[in-house]
């Protein structure tokens, strides 16, 4: 719930097609950096590209091999913007990557490149402004919330518990990887429940310079190319379901989970902490989660 992230050592679902994350044959990881100064301006770079002259955008490109993603976003920002903690990038040192940089107060007239930075920034403000409590923030109305019942399906039992992973595809994307995992689980139970995708708590990822350790360890190369998205869904059993003859049945909010169909691979487990679940309250009710914009 800090951002911390655990090694995947295997995937629970997976579909047929998924194949292993090899960056730049297989994955390309766009990073972009949506950084304000302390008047709530946003750092845009003027692109220099033939295709996008002039216009402007947020500093943005391509993750190299062997870079984590904190390194790509610092190589990039500082590569278009010349961002050095004050100066910026200026006419008179154009070069290929771009023209100039500024902060722009999101008012003043920019010839943007795209508008889908548009809601990136403003949910940037929104979450520097709520989403970013000290440690230790606590729910006064927590108590009693169905929060209180959550619990997390997690592989059991020969390994140490663990959150279910699932891989995410062209045609199962990262909307559809809680259901994935709750359908494993459950079996038919699934079709009588409402799985809701809140958003992503966090992003894992493990560059080559972790890599070359392991690979020590007789892991492979590439292994480690993909990225973990830690994803916080909600299980809501459907109140209203039919009966033999069609006809609606109110069903009562039931006080435990549903059972799971394969119970060697997966077992519910009941929060114990009482802070962390404050911390999940708070992050559901202020929606303090990234959001997913996904096709499927």
């Amino acid at each position: 719930m800090d951002g911390e992230g655990l090694e995947v050592k295997c995937i629970d679902v997976h579909p047929d097609q998924a194949k292993p994350a090899v960056l730049r044959k297989t994955v390309s990881y766009i990073v972009c950096g949506i950084i304000f100064n302390d008047k709530d301006e946003v750092l845009m770079v003027q692109e220099a590209k033939q295709e996008c002259y002039k216009q402007w955008y947020v500093p943005a490109g391509r993750m190299e091999e062997g870079e984590s993603i904190e390194e790509a976003l610092q190589r990039e920002v500082k590569e278009e913007a010349g961002f050095d903690w004050g100066s910026l990038k200026t006419t008179d040192e154009a070069d290929k990557e771009s023209l100039q940089a500024t902060w722009w107060d999101r008012v003043s007239p920019l010839q943007l490149r795209g508008r889908d930075i548009l809601n990136l920034i403003d949910f940037g403000l929104k979450y520097g402004l709520h989403c970013v409590p000290p440690r230790g923030v606590a729910s006064s109305d927590a108590a009693g919330g169905p929060a209180l019942q959550s619990r997390g399906a997690e592989a059991a039992p020969t390994l140490p518990p663990r959150l279910p992973t699932a891989a995410a595809v062209k045609t199962h994307s990262l909307m559809w990887a809680s259901n994935l995992v709750v359908q494993d689980a459950l079996g038919p139970l699934y079709y009588d429940h409402d799985v809701t995708t809140l958003g992503v708590l966090g992003l894992q990822h493990q560059h080559h310079h972790q890599q070359h350790h392991q690979q020590q360890q007789h892991q492979h190369h590439g292994r480690c190319d993909g990225v973990c998205f830690n994803i916080l869904s909600q299980l809501v059993p459907d109140r209203v379901q039919r009966n033999r003859d069609g006809e609606a049945v109110e069903v009562p909010e039931p006080s435990e989970p549903p059972p799971v169909e394969n119970p060697d691979r997966y077992a519910w487990h009941r929060i114990q902490s009482q802070a962390v679940v404050d911390s999940i309250l708070g992050k559901m009710r202020n929606a303090c989660t990234l959001p997913i914009h996904s096709l499927y």
